[in-house]
Parts: structure tokens; sequence; C-alpha cells
């Protein structure tokens, strides 16, 4: 995922290109590549990330040209701004073999004849290897499309200090976490002895851009919904469940410092964060052993997390889906993945790294986020048991994005959720009957 605190503008513009074109894709959905020989030269284009991230990968790229005989990579490094533009606007055919793309704009991708199924050409390892999470965020109507290097993890953030001496009592684990009432309690607790009376920072600074639905659809599927489910938003995102979440969310908007400044929290203007990994290495320098994390408000049905980011998947007009499959398996391989996400920060992908890495195995400071993604939901049900949720996997989602940021926006400006939510049911099911369901049963 483009996190959201460097690059939320960038990704919206490419998601409102996504959503523009999304009448022109194929609708295909089992177009597969060629498997080919197993042998010659392959093009790989990825984004052009943190200079620790490019490292990461262009050593992958060598280590597996001097490792494997028969096969040769090309890697060519897209600039991350418009990285998913290009995808979008690069005809299917002129695609290179192996292609990284963000998690969220898989389905749309499918539907435009971009991307093949990974059965047959990605080992069977590699695949039982992936998190529950990823998995959950690379399967489109029951096949896999993708496979991920890293997750992402989302949460609150809060000050232990500050926390104790306001007396608030806080939750450790997704299964006793807040609920919205409580939250709020302790939300009037925290102001109270606050500087400036404010409690919250949710990134506020960053809006507009995909953080809207990224940070908080969550709270949707909290309240027990998916945003859309059987190709529709009605009674869905607009049910009285979703409308009650987000007016209780909007109510907390005397709560929320702007953080125009971007240092809302670290500068301890406010006890919680509710953002995500990313903002771990500043905040842990900023307040040290009094940074605690936390799962974020239950609205009903159980904590919910965002989840998903970058995944790597292999193009419908490869010819050699054999040889780009290798070097997927060895993309995915933990030498690749320790030392990308040690780069990188985020979550890992596959399992085993999961449980070792520093960060996120057992006892380390951000295990909630691990615990959380090890519990995902799928795409299609929501459960109180599950506690990490993709975003909607289906080529609407780009729609489903703006609208629903738009949504979070104008709330907090004092607009009634239900009349907002209703707009923007109408305009996402809209998207559906414009583009016949994007070939979805």
């Amino acid at each position: 995922m483009l996190r959201p605190a460097r690059a939320g503008a960038a990704l919206g513009v490419a998601f409102l290109a996504l959503a523009a074109l999304s009448a022109c894709g194929s609708g295909s959905t089992d177009t597969s590549a060629q498997a080919g020989s197993g042998s010659g030269t392959i093009t790989v284009w990825a984004h052009d990330g943190q200079p620790e991230e490019n490292a990461a990968i262009s050593q992958a790229v060598s280590a597996f040209n001097n490792e494997h005989t028969g096969v040769t990579v090309r890697l060519t490094l897209i600039p991350e701004k418009t990285y998913t533009q290009t995808i979008t606007s690069t005809n299917p055919s002129a695609l290179p073999d192996v292609l990284e793309f963000d998690g969220p704009t898989m389905a749309s991708d499918v539907f435009a004849g971009k991307l093949s199924p990974l059965s047959g050409l990605v080992s069977a390892s590699t695949i039982g290897n992936q998190t529950t999470s990823v998995t959950a965020q690379n399967t489109y109507q029951g096949k896999r499309y993708g496979v991920s290097i890293i997750d992402s993890g989302l949460g609150l953030y809060g000050n232990k200090s500050m926390l104790d001496a306001a007396g608030v009592a806080y939750p450790t684990t997704w299964q006793n976490a807040w609920t919205a009432d409580a939250f709020q309690t302790a939300l009037t607790q925290l102001a109270a002895k606050a500087p400036g009376h404010k409690s919250l920072d949710i990134q506020e600074n960053t809006f507009p851009g995909e953080w809207g639905s990224y940070g908080f659809l969550p709270i949707v599927n909290s309240a027990g919904k998916l945003a859309v489910a059987n190709n529709t938003a009605q009674g869905n995102l607009n049910s009285p469940a979703v409308v009650a979440a987000i007016t209780k969310f909007a109510g907390w908007s005397s709560d929320i410092d702007p953080n125009t400044d971007g240092n809302a929290f670290t500068a301890g203007r406010v006890a919680l964060s509710w953002v995500g990994h990313w903002e771990y290495p500043t905040y842990e320098k900023a307040l040290g052993s009094n940074l605690v994390v936390l799962p974020l408000p239950n609205f009903g049905d159980g904590a919910k997390t965002g989840q998903g980011s970058w995944a790597w998947g292999i193009s419908t007009s490869s010819k050699n889906g054999k040889a780009a499959g290798r070097f997927l398996d060895y993309l995915m391989g933990d030498k690749t993945v320790a030392a990308y996400t040690n780069a990188d920060g985020a979550p890992p992908g596959t399992n085993s790294v999961l449980a070792t890495d520093p960060l996120y195995r057992s006892g380390g400071p951000l295990n909630l986020y691990a615990q959380a993604l090890q519990h995902s939901c799928s795409s299609t049900k929501i459960t109180a048991s599950c506690f990490a949720t993709p975003r909607p996997v289906t080529p609407a989602y780009p729609v489903i994005s703006e609208q629903f940021s738009s949504v979070i926006e104008n709330v907090l400006k004092g607009g009634d959720a239900a009349t907002l939510l209703n707009q923007a049911v109408g305009n996402i099911d809209r998207a559906y009957q414009e583009n016949d369901n994007y070939g979805q049963n």
C-alpha cells in the first residue's frame, strides 16, 4: 500500500484514474499467462520507493540472477507517485512478465485483463506461506492473483504517561478493545487533562486521499457490515448499524486535533493517534517507553483493523509464466522478505518471517498488529472473531474509496451521516450498474 502518511494524495489521483477507466475494462477474469519454457529473460516492474526498499529489491534481483542459470530478470523501477496510474494506462500486451501492484487495485487489474491467476506458476509452498491477511487481499473470485512481501497494520498509538495521568485504563488485545461508548468516555477524560483539550489525532492533515477509506472502513466492518455485498452497497454501507457507527465517530470531532503540523501526538498535544505501522519509528523515537500500541474501538461486532499493501503478480501477456513464477518464489523466500521488511518496517506477508520479525513476533512492540493479521476476515464475510479486514476486493474499489473518504471528511465537518452514506451508496451502485457488475456473479 502507498502509505497514506506519505503518499495518500498520489494514490487518490491513481484511483480516480482507475475509476474513470473502469468502464473500459475487458471484464475478463480468466485470462492466463503462457507457461513458456521456464527459461530466458523476464521483465519486472516495481515501484520506486524508499532507497532502502529499492536496495532490497535490487539485491534480490541480482542474487536471483547469480543463483539461477537459464533465467535472467530485468528490473525497471517506476516512480511511486505515478506507478498505479502507469499500470492502469498501459495496454495488457505492453505489461512486463512480473509486476508489482497496490493490493486494493488487484480486482481492477483483473477486470482489465492484466493479471494472470498464479495457479501452476507459483509453488504451493510459496502460496501456503502467505499470511491469512494477504491471502484475503490477493484472492478474487476464488483465484489467487498476487503474493506479498509486506502487509500493513492499523491501530491506536497511546501516550502512556498521559493515559495514566488521566486515570484511563486501556485495552491491550483486540478481544477486549474499548466499545465505542467506552472510547468516547476515554476521549473526554483525556481531553480534560490535555494542554489544548484535545485527545485524538486521526491524521486529518493527510485528507483528502485514500487514508479516508483505509483508515476508517474498519468502522463499517466493526459495525458488522461489508461496504458492498452481492454487488450492491444498498443496505450495507448505509445500514442502520453503519449509520450509527459513523454518527458516533463524527461525534468525536470536538476531541480531534486537526494536526495541521503533523505533530499532534509527538508533541504531546493528544494522548491517542489513530494511524498505522509506518508511524512507529517516529513515535518510538519521540516517546520511547511511553509509547503503547492499542486496538481500535469496537463498534458492535468486534474491533476491526485495516490491512493490505503492495503485492506481486504475473501479467496476462507473459509468455514465460514458469520463469516468472520461479522469480516470485525467490522473492517470497525468507531471505528477501526479511531484508525488505527490515528496510521497510512493515509487517511481513509470510508466516515464517512474521513469526521471527523483531517488531512483530510474540513479545515484539508491534505484535498487536500481527495478532490481527493472523485473524483476518475474508473479503466476503465479517464475524466478531476476526480482526483484520481487507479493503473491498472488487473492481469498484476506486469508486468505493473515493465515496467513503468523502463521507468521512464531510461528517467531521458536521454533515449528516445518513444523508452522506445514502449519496455514496447511490454513486457506488451506479458504478456497478454501468459496468454490468464488473463481471461478478
